[in-house]
């Protein structure tokens, strides 16, 4: 790990990238150029602490996880992305690997997209990156691990996973995404990560055995949904789907059907607004009370 070369590499990507690019206001009284070092800590999901100790050369080694949580913040290309994971000590994912890391540009668009829920997933379905109003509106799906990554495993396996829907659109929803799955074991035939999930799925659920064997195939591009949110109530959205071109990453957009989810969607600004402020006034007391 070269802690110092890191270090500098992170202060100095850190100065580039505007608050605006981020969904965050400038503000006339900001004195850091680029992002804070609160909201980086923010927007990775780590302690500001962490990101201080990150930038003086002083962190233990980061993980593979705070590493592309980083390269998606500071929107750094898939050459700066490699070229971070070295700095660490760690080998970059293979580019072969769909589940490794959000492709740059997606990311690009992902944070332009600002308070419109997003998310990046993988051919499998797995949340390879989400924006702030999509964790607001669908919680954190980035630190699973397993079999757990994947949304087919745990719709078929977790019935938490079921309760964000109505009951009468299970059906709909489970049929869409066996269908989609399907499409992505014939993309790609052979491939021992696929026919793995897929004999793990049968193997766990009655559901899914009976949708695989009727092989209804469909890549999702674009679907509306009714979402059960714990805070605002129901939420009626649309979904669009933006493929890359090998179809192996997706960026899923999702926008208010009516005039009432926009409401929702309204109030949720408002009450991640009030929690990121809350959440920066206790690391910011933490910090002052370890000097």
């Amino acid at each position: 790990m070269q802690r110092d070369e890191l270090a500098d590499f992170l202060r100095r990507r850190r100065g580039l990238i505007r608050p605006a690019q981020m969904g965050l206001a400038e503000g006339s009284h900001r004195r850091t150029q680029g992002l804070r070092r609160e909201e980086v800590a923010l927007l990775a999901g780590v302690s500001v602490d962490y990101v201080i100790r990150l930038e003086q050369g002083r962190s233990t080694q980061p993980s593979p996880q705070v590493l592309g949580a980083l390269a998606r913040v500071l929107m750094l290309s898939d050459d700066e992305r490699g070229y971070l994971f070295h700095l660490a000590g760690h080998q970059p994912p293979p580019a072969a690997d769909n589940a490794a890391l959000a492709r740059a540009g997606l990311l690009r668009m992902l944070d332009l997209l600002g308070d419109t829920p997003a998310m990046v997933l993988s051919d499998l379905g797995e949340i390879l990156a989400q924006n702030e109003m999509s964790t607001l509106l669908t919680g954190d799906h980035e630190g699973f691990s397993g079999d757990r990554r994947y949304i087919a495993y745990r719709w078929f396996t977790e019935p938490a996973a079921r309760a964000v829907h109505p009951d009468d659109e299970h059906e709909y929803h489970s049929r869409q995404i066996v269908a989609d799955l399907r499409a992505a074991a014939g993309r790609r035939a052979g491939d021992p990560i696929v026919s793995g999930l897929v004999a793990r799925l049968t193997a766990a659920s009655t559901d899914f055995r009976r949708l695989w064997a009727d092989h209804e195939v469909a890549v999702r591009r674009s679907d509306r949904k009714t979402l059960l949110h714990p805070r605002v109530g129901r939420l009626v959205m649309d979904c669009e789907t933006l493929l890359s071109p090998d179809l192996g990453q997706q960026l899923l957009v999702l926008t208010p059907a009516d005039a009432e989810c926009r409401a929702g969607l309204d109030l949720l600004l408002v009450i991640g607004a009030e929690e990121f402020a809350d959440r920066r006034v206790s690391e910011l007391e933490v910090h002052d009370g370890n000097g």
